[in-house]
């Protein structure tokens, strides 16, 4: 019998991403916290699995596959039904679209690795570092809404649910986090709300996982 095992941090967006991927594949998994805060991701032990320290890590029958944009491959090749992408060569496409905005020009900001070195190396206050945040966000979410407007329905991209969404519905939580007002984007938070109403984003949330502090718990 086939196992895996992700090694995750309960409020890492990537994290996120590949809980939902396999929540929606129907793939049972061990959850292995690993505490950012705690610097758990630099142990010896860790890096032997992800040489950049990152995470998640997904461990699949001793296979190792760091990286939550491969891993979401992985599980795309390994269990092609339910599909997380298009089957039109065009849509396929507008969807790696929106996830490399995400990817790259939006996740980075509110990176920890990278909030604490502006903050501990750069001599960045926090409300220094929140305003760099919303500096660089915003281009990223005016691109998306344009983006959005021309490929959504339900979701991302027509009424599928794709990785398109399982990138940006995190991704709109970390907005949140750092106070980033929304209101501007109503083809993003329409997008999000419709997420937010599926069992298995629900299921990934990082409200419910079990290294998830009890203040931070969902009630």
């Amino acid at each position: 019998m086939s196992s895996f095992v992700l090694y995750n941090y309960f409020r890492s967006s990537t994290s996120f991403r590949a809980r939902v991927a396999l929540n929606l594949k129907g793939i049972a998994f061990e959850y292995k916290p690993i505490n950012l805060l705690k610097d758990e991701q630099h142990s010896a032990e860790y890096r032997a699995l992800n040489p950049m320290g990152g995470i998640p890590t997904l461990v699949h029958d001793g296979k190792v596959i760091p990286d939550s944009s491969a891993i979401l491959w992985y599980l795309e090749d390994l269990k092609p039904e339910p599909a997380l992408q298009p089957k039109d060569a065009y849509l396929k496409a507008r969807m790696r679209q929106i996830c490399e905005i995400v990817n790259s020009s939006m996740h980075p900001y509110g990176n920890l690795k990278i909030t604490k070195a502006l903050i501990k190396d750069y001599g960045l206050s926090e409300e220094q570092k929140n305003q760099w945040f919303q500096r660089w966000i915003g281009e990223g979410l005016v691109a998306l809404e344009k983006v959005l407007s021309q490929t959504s329905g339900t979701y991302c991209i027509g009424d599928q649910l794709t990785m398109a969404d399982i990138y940006l519905y995190p991704q709109i939580i970390t907005c949140q986090r750092f106070n980033t007002d929304l209101t501007p984007y109503p083809t993003i938070r329409k997008i999000y709300d419709n997420c937010h109403k599926h069992p298995e984003f629900m299921k990934a949330h990082f409200s419910r996982q079990i290294d998830t502090p009890e203040e931070l718990r969902a009630k």
